[in-house]
């Protein structure tokens, strides 16, 4: 099987998930399966679903971030802060990006130039940014953002929200070059072998913080169009997000252990962790639930990843074994 065609069905497979699973708790519910609801459970992954996009870079390179939730935080705190007090919302919006890639380069030179482990790194990363935004915020709510920012949230075309519709658009573009630039195939190719990757001359240093900034620029933008959704942000906003943006691109197909994914299926991920606690109430179940049910599918879908990853490397083992006997054999 080519590798092409192995994330196709990847991809593939997540899209099926996500139809499989809204068909069950229709059939339980018929009420979940009404457009209205449906547009509504998509329209809610869209912060999901960029964060999703984001630390897909991460672990496409085979690391990990687990401070977006946090930058994502901070982003919302400073930009809702910045519009609510009538700054321009370009200026807003620019501050908040410029916090985002400040934060990437720091995780990224942690990783590269200090060789701490990027679990490590992100996880102080976190703690810090997660201060900064109680710090900031005198750990108040920030309120009161014009009606005008919330109503960018529900423009909508044909029931899916223009901030879906772009997030969409970025997942399969952005899938798409991935695969045909120069840049976007040194990330699969250091995810996949990075010791090979140096060999041909690919930038690895620089692959890997550029992952890790475009993951903070995302989580960044998500923190904008969370303002814009919520139309408040509190000192813990973005808090657990981090482990429903790693479980949205499990389950979109991404390989933890890097090389293999795509922006597509992180993003399609983002809708089944989106509508967990929008199936609890549906199913009749409390929504307290909703972590511990993100939990449990994280630890079930990395261990099925991790099987699959086995089952193939065992398989190609085998071949290797075989097609060196069989050449022997014809000696």
């Amino acid at each position: 099987m080519s590798f092409n065609r192995f994330f196709k069905m990847r991809s593939l497979s997540s899209l099926i998930v996500v139809i499989v699973l809204f068909l069950l708790v229709g059939i339980v519910n018929h009420d979940f399966l009404a457009a209205r609801n449906l547009m509504q459970t998509v329209n809610s992954s869209v912060v999901f679903a960029l964060l999703s996009i984001g630390i897909a870079f991460v672990l496409i390179i085979g690391e990990i971030d687990v401070s977006v939730g946090a930058v994502m935080g901070l982003t919302s705190a400073v930009s809702a802060s910045l519009i609510r007090d009538g700054a321009p919302w370009a200026l807003a919006i620019f501050a908040a990006v410029a916090i985002g890639i400040v934060c990437g380069l720091i995780n990224g030179w942690g990783l590269v130039y200090l060789g701490i482990p990027s679990i490590i790194m992100t996880l102080g990363v976190n703690g810090v940014v997660r201060g900064l935004i109680y710090v900031y915020t005198g750990g108040k709510w920030v309120e009161n953002v014009p009606f005008a920012y919330k109503a960018l949230s529900q423009a909508t075309l044909g029931g899916i929200t223009w901030f879906y519709l772009v997030t969409i658009a970025i997942a399969i573009g952005g899938s798409a070059l991935l695969r045909r630039v120069s840049l976007g195939r040194n990330f699969y190719a250091v995810g996949d072998n990075i010791g090979g990757a140096e060999l041909i001359g690919i930038p690895v240093k620089r692959t890997k913080i550029s992952a890790f900034v475009l993951c903070s620029l995302f989580a960044s933008v998500a923190g904008c169009v969370y303002v814009s959704r919520i139309g408040f942000v509190t000192p813990i906003a973005g808090n657990g997000y981090e482990m429903k943006a790693i479980a949205a691109c499990v389950l979109g197909g991404i390989s933890l252990s890097g090389g293999v994914g795509s922006l597509f299926g992180a993003s399609i991920g983002a809708i089944i962790m989106a509508s967990i606690d929008r199936i609890l109430v549906f199913l009749k179940f409390s929504s307290d639930y909703d972590s511990t049910i993100t939990g449990i599918l994280l630890i079930t879908i990395v261990t099925v990843d991790g099987l699959l990853e086995h089952h193939s490397i065992e398989k190609a083992r085998k071949a290797r074994l075989l097609a060196k006997t069989a050449e022997e054999g014809s000696r």
